[in-house]
């Protein structure tokens, strides 16, 4: 069963996780909670473990050794799965591969979970009324000439992050991964999908937010999580560094190699 909002501290918790390929030793030792309602930045060089943890999160991979948990409940590894992820809540935005270029925006909403009628037929009246008051009220496309039935291969890069970003909070994510969510967009654009970062708190969830851009994510997270060679070596308060700052210390930690 799992527990009511008020029931548990952490959405994710984390105990002595370690993960090995082979001889490759990708996570030490990793003790990582993600609380409610708090945009948690992971951040860290090429190679420091930031992608490994996220499927361990996620469900796409399993521990070699260490617990997960989730709402305080213990996730058995060989049980947990991206499909039980997405039962607990706890959605993932691929960088670009979230969506079907091809088609349009209220298919896209329902791909896997299609609202059907008592005949057991998709009912596209319906998705089509959902799906347009997700662009209004989740996400806030107003009068930007996107409508349901526009295709997503039409849409900028910063608004198909927007409508994944929708889909997830409307299937009442509890946390949602968020994996280099700016890559490749232009400054404008990354405006767009910074202001949908804001919007998944404003509703109460969670969000892990990766990113290479240091002012991207030091403008919006909570709480920032350094990894580096598969430790989490620090957990800094975006308050306390400057991103001049933060720019510096990660290169010291190369440094110290």
């Amino acid at each position: 069963m799992t527990p009511a909002a008020g029931e548990f501290e952490s959405i994710v918790r984390l105990e002595g996780v370690q993960k090995y390929f082979g001889a490759v030793h990708a996570l030490r030792d990793i003790d990582l909670s993600i609380g409610r309602n708090e945009i948690v930045g992971l951040i860290g060089d090429n190679g420091a473990g930031k992608s490994t943890l996220i499927k361990l999160m996620t469900g796409v991979l399993a521990p070699t050794s260490g617990r997960i948990f989730i709402r305080e409940r213990e996730i058995q590894p060989g049980e947990y799965s991206v499909r039980m992820a997405h039962d607990l809540s706890i959605e993932t935005v691929y960088q670009d591969k979230s969506l079907a270029e091809k088609q349009p925006l209220w298919r896209n909403f329902f791909v896997g979970r299609q609202i059907t009628n008592r005949f057991g037929f998709i009912d596209i009246k319906r998705e089509k009324e959902v799906a347009q008051k997700i662009l209004i009220d989740t996400i806030g496309f107003r009068g930007v000439g996107i409508t349901v039935d526009s295709t997503v291969g039409n849409l900028s890069g910063g608004e198909r992050q927007g409508i994944a970003i929708g889909r997830a909070m409307h299937y009442n994510a509890d946390l949602i991964v968020l994996d280099e969510p700016t890559a490749a967009l232009g400054v404008a654009e990354v405006r767009k999908v910074v202001e949908f970062v804001r919007r998944i708190k404003q509703s109460g969830r969670a969000c892990i937010y990766i990113e290479h851009n240091l002012a991207h994510v030091h403008e919006v997270a909570d709480r920032l999580v350094v990894l580096d060679r598969g430790r989490v070596v620090s957990e800094i308060n975006p308050k306390d560094m400057t991103v001049p700052e933060l720019t510096e210390y990660l290169i010291a930690l190369q440094h110290n190699a």
